[in-house]
């Protein structure tokens, strides 16, 4: 079979498809995979190149979303048959109830973990869930981490309702999927961006009000403006050090800031009487459990939402798809098909 495989260099320009053994057969509660496609996301661009402490050996197959059908059954299973079409979760060890030590190791396609970018996967069946049938391999594998954060995040937030307000932040995959659940929650949703372009995409996608944060740094003044000088009620943060300040300072009374991202950066000034005299709340999202997947899938369906893909490259223009991505130029989801 044919994988995908991080260099020496971990520079994306080598990423490399090398031929590799097929997986043996599937062990006691494991199936074997044929992928369909996979979806990349920013955590995959850090583990590529190496970035910080994501730097696993070279050789590492990348990427942990993807959606594949079912060929072989191992011992025990009966979650799924031969044919099924599943979703890959990113911790296959958190099944259900808060994070812990033990079920936020092993994450697929991470330090220690091969990942998904190739033809043939063995994974525990317990950490898969079927694809809706309404779904394209490309759509269904934008959920496992982009799509799982948004809704966790919103979940811990509280229910948002037709009187709510809610403010995200940028183009990529986590925003689009919270612009998503705001609008068909009944929420006012805000969005930014800093491309004149992307705006118009955010509003063609229902976004209720834009701000460019190019053109206003201090953008939490056009946030208030926005919203008569009350705030927002919930922030999907993504950008962490270059965001939180402004997003605490949008938020309304009693109102919750979620960072679900750091492409801005670790390390954040913000205003701590604001979080005193608002009664805010600030809530650290790392994805989700298996369970809180299944929750989203069926009420996606329920609606027959569609997610954005941004494009589709064919596998073996894989390392097109992490250099579209890295360029930021997406909006919604870069996806990969076998």
């Amino acid at each position: 079979m044919k994988q995908l495989e991080i260099a020496d260099t971990y520079s994306l320009n080598d990423l490399r498809i090398v031929e590799r053994a097929k997986p043996a057969a599937p062990g006691p509660g494991q199936v074997m995979v044929k992928m369909g496609a996979v979806s990349l996301n920013f955590r995959d661009l850090l583990v590529a190149t190496g970035n910080g402490h994501w730097k696993p050996a070279p050789g590492r197959i990348p990427a942990s979303d993807g959606v594949g059908r079912v060929v072989e059954v191992g011992e025990g299973v009966t979650r799924f048959a031969v044919g099924d079409r599943i979703i890959t979760t990113i911790l296959p060890h958190w099944i259900s109830g808060p994070m812990s030590d033990e079920n936020s190791k092993g994450s697929l396609g991470g330090v220690a973990v091969d990942g998904v970018l190739a033809e043939y996967r063995v994974l525990d069946a317990e950490s898969l869930v079927l694809a809706p049938d309404y779904l394209t391999d490309a759509q269904a594998a934008t959920f496992p981490t982009a799509g799982l954060t948004a809704w966790h995040a919103l979940q811990r937030a509280g229910q948002l309702t037709s009187d709510s307000t809610l403010l995200v932040q940028g183009t990529g995959g986590v925003s689009l999927f919270a612009l998503q659940i705001g609008l068909a929650s009944g929420a006012w949703v805000l969005a930014t961006s800093g491309s004149d372009s992307k705006i118009e995409r955010l509003k063609a996608l229902g976004a209720h009000a834009t701000v460019n944060y190019q053109r206003q740094p201090e953008w939490s003044k056009d946030v208030m403006a926005l919203t008569d000088g009350k705030g927002v009620n919930v922030t999907v943060d993504i950008g962490g050090a270059s965001t939180l300040h402004q997003s605490v300072i949008s938020a309304a009374q009693y109102g919750v800031v979620c960072i679900v991202g750091l492409t801005g950066g670790l390390e954040a000034t913000f205003n701590v009487s604001q979080v005193f005299f608002k009664n805010l709340r600030i809530e650290g999202i790392e994805t989700g459990s298996r369970e809180m997947l299944e929750a989203m899938l069926s009420w996606f369906s329920e609606r027959g939402i569609v997610p954005v893909v941004d494009s589709v490259y064919e596998f073996e223009n894989s390392r097109e798809a992490f250099l579209h991505l890295q360029s930021g130029q997406h909006v919604g989801k870069v996806c990969i098909t076998f």
